[in-house]
């Protein structure tokens, strides 16, 4: 274990900053979204509080951009938000900026090779899901409109592959669960549909591996929790399946280790989980390791400029957390 936040959240972001301190920022208490912030500093094992944001918000993205700062996106407090806001690590201050096109919670954001920040889909009001996507220009502060996605999803992932095409998995319809996938073009603003998934999931995760395949863990999907796991070649844009884990689970976090294999901790399913395991990407195999000291789902896991990584908050078995534990 490590030091505590100074409040119970999940749902909340975070976001490991150049310094290499972890920003925590908004998610839930269990009755009221936070507008709260807090700062881990690996060197001391403690945690600070900082400038609150503008709006409290859970259901957010945030993404740390290239001059450092934090840019806070979209979620949920008594609507559903399009304001954005910034945060200066340099002041411990946030600063509002241009509001998103649409208003949404559950989106992804990525950052790009030019700085610009990919937002895609999400929830809106009114029980709809998007399919719209925009982006935010670091200079002048502003969203514009990019390409449409083929389907509106929510819950679903987005990853920066080595060739600067964003994939996008799974995720909710508004109906049901999807396998499909696609690809964004940062140079078109096009999206191009590419191979769907085995199976269809939600509350999945997915992890960039150092040979460049994306490996996508867990779950999902009707009325099934998965421990299914596969992965995604960029070179020939096909899925193929790999090793089950050991642990039915959703709602977890993935996280990839300097040594390359990727853990993975926590969770859920019938239970809120204390297990973790580890994927080999040479070998295709998963192995237990030690659990977590706290149950937990809904949780952050950011990795640390020294390899470790903080787990922090979550929804455990007997409530919220402000617990927070190294591996």
């Amino acid at each position: 274990m490590t030091g505590s936040m100074s409040v119970a959240r999940y749902w909340h972001t975070a976001s490991t900053l150049a310094t290499g301190t972890v920003l925590v920022a908004g998610g839930l208490n269990g009755t009221s979204t936070l507008n709260s912030a807090e700062l881990y500093h690996q060197s001391t094992g403690t945690w600070t509080t900082t400038g609150n944001m503008s709006v409290a918000r859970m259901y957010h993205t945030a993404s740390t951009l290239a001059n450092g700062s934090v840019l806070v996106s979209g979620g949920y407090d008594s609507a559903v938000l399009n304001s954005a806001e910034l945060y200066n690590p340099s002041t411990g201050t946030w600063t509002s900026t241009g509001s998103m096109n649409a208003a949404r919670e559950l989106s992804t954001t990525t950052t790009l090779a030019n700085g610009s920040v990919l937002v895609t889909g999400g929830y809106s009001s009114g029980f709809f899901y998007l399919n719209s996507a925009e982006l935010y220009n670091l200079s002048t502060g502003t969203w514009t409109t990019t390409g449409n996605m083929s389907t509106g999803r929510a819950f679903h992932t987005a990853t920066t592959l080595a060739n600067r095409l964003v994939l996008v998995t799974g995720g909710n319809t508004g109906i049901v669960e999807t396998n499909s996938a696609e690809l964004y073009n940062p140079s078109t603003g096009t999206w191009a549909t590419t191979a769907s998934m085995s199976v269809a999931r939600e509350y999945h995760t997915a992890s960039i591996l150092a040979n460049g395949q994306v490996l996508v863990i867990g779950g999902y999907s009707g009325s099934s929790y998965l421990n299914s796991a596969e992965l995604y070649n960029p070179s020939t844009g096909t899925w193929t399946t790999t090793a089950n884990m050991s642990v039915i689970r959703y709602y977890h976090t993935a996280s990839v280790l300097v040594d390359e294999r990727v853990l993975v901790a926590g969770g859920s399913n019938s239970t809120v989980l204390n297990s973790a395991e580890l994927y080999n990407s040479s070998t295709g195999i998963w192995t237990i390791t030690r659990s977590l000291n706290v149950a937990r789902t809904d949780h952050t896991a950011s990795t640390l400029a020294n390899g470790q990584v903080l787990v922090a908050g979550g929804m455990g078995s007997s409530g919220i957390l402000n617990s927070a534990e190294l591996y």
